[in-house]
Formats: C-alpha cells, sequence, structure tokens
C-alpha cells in the first residue's frame, strides 16, 4: 500500500499508530500491510514500514461507507533503497 512522506515519517516516529483506508481488500486482525513510502511526486522512495493489523474500526456511524481505520504492530521496516 502507498502512503505519503508525511504519514510515513510520523509512522517511523511512533505518532500514527493508524491508517483510514477504504476497505477494498477486507482488512482483517493479522493481515500484513507493507508501506511504500511516496514522495512528493508520488514516487515510491524505496522504504517500506511493514505492519501486522491488530485491530480493525469499520463502525458506519463513524466513517464513510466502505472505510476501516486499521491499527498495527510495526514488525519490519526497510529505510534504504537497497
Amino acid at each position: 500500500m502507498k502512503i505519503k512522506q508525511v504519514f510515513f515519517l510520523a509512522k517511523l516516529q511512533g505518532v500514527k499508530p493508524f491508517e483510514i483506508r477504504k476497505n477494498d481488500r477486507d482488512f482483517q486482525i493479522g493481515d500484513m500491510l507493507v508501506l511504500h513510502e511516496l514522495d512528493d511526486y508520488e514516487k515510491e522512495t524505496g522504504r517500506t514500514i511493514t505492519q501486522v493489523i491488530n485491530y480493525v474500526f469499520e463502525e458506519s456511524e463513524y466513517l464513510q461507507k466502505g472505510y476501516v481505520i486499521i491499527s498495527g504492530e510495526m514488525i519490519g521496516m526497510q529505510l534504504s533503497k537497497d
């Protein structure tokens, strides 16, 4: 999944433990997310964060239809282009 640089950096700093996403992948607890950082020109930088989903919030009263809030535990990262 692609993630803007500003949000990628917030994840690295530990201040953004969640994602708000369209639930077009039927996210489930235990799923792995690989987040690919995008630069200001929408190109992948080569940096990634891998998370395992530990919570899926899909309460329709609070979210636009078809969207979820997912949180996860970071289990890996690639911070260089190698």
